[in-house]
């Protein structure tokens, strides 16, 4: 790895494993080089998603009896907030050093982080969660086989359930990104709703977060 912009570094690993045809191989590589110190990982931060945080508190979420999933869940932010809120709470991510630092970093969690790819989970998990968080983890996939994670995600929904998630946007006729992120367009986020799933609310939200960045956030429920 060349360069000393973290941004830069993601994208050239990014092609490499593009390049070898391995479009998910990158994160572990990142994870890894984060671990030893050779790479800064810009998502690495101690607090949940600032749109995740504010969704959850305008519900007053209460996760007691429920069960939730969360979604590429890297080093663990997102995971341990959901736990706090009361669900009994499942974290995967496709990067094994991403799961080993999670739970070296959390050792008393309730979290159950577990090693699993979003394109071919556990047939268990089907169906299986009343709360689903996709933060970011789409958008770090190019297409192929980005539309095979949308569909998959929104398989995990269990009756009554519900799916948030929180990604980069852009505009269709903004053309071809170099990634990643890839931000999706607003038909990739419909295209979550599959089957009975229903889109509650889609934001498309301007500076949500920092100056300049835009960003969607979309709720669904199952029925």
């Amino acid at each position: 790895m060349t360069g000393t912009d973290p941004d830069e570094i993601l994208r050239q690993v990014a092609a490499e494993s593009l390049a070898a045809d391995d479009p998910t191989g990158w994160f572990e590589r990142v994870y890894a080089a984060g671990e030893v110190g050779t790479v800064v990982i810009p998502w690495d931060v101690s607090t949940p998603h600032k749109l995740l945080a504010e969704w959850a508190e305008a519900r007053e979420l209460n996760g007691a009896g429920r069960r939730a999933l969360v979604v590429g869940c890297g080093l663990g932010r997102d995971a341990e907030h959901v736990a706090r809120l009361g669900f009994d709470t499942v974290a995967f991510d496709i990067a094994e050093t991403a799961v080993r630092v999670a739970r070296q970093r959390y050792p008393d969690s309730p979290v159950q982080y577990v090693t699993a790819d979003l394109l071919a989970p556990p047939s268990e998990w089907r169906g299986a969660f009343d709360l689903v968080v996709e933060s970011l983890t789409v958008q770090a996939l190019p297409d192929p086989p980005r539309c095979d994670a949308i569909a998959s995600v929104a398989q995990l929904v269990a009756p009554g359930g519900t799916l948030i998630v929180i990604a980069a946007a852009r505009d269709e006729e903004d053309g071809p990104v170099e990634g990643p992120p890839w931000p999706l367009t607003r038909a990739e986020i419909d295209a979550f709703a599959a089957g009975d799933l229903l889109p509650v609310r889609i934001e498309d939200l301007r500076d949500a977060v920092e100056p300049g960045d835009r960003r969607w956030r979309a709720e669904f429920r199952r029925p």
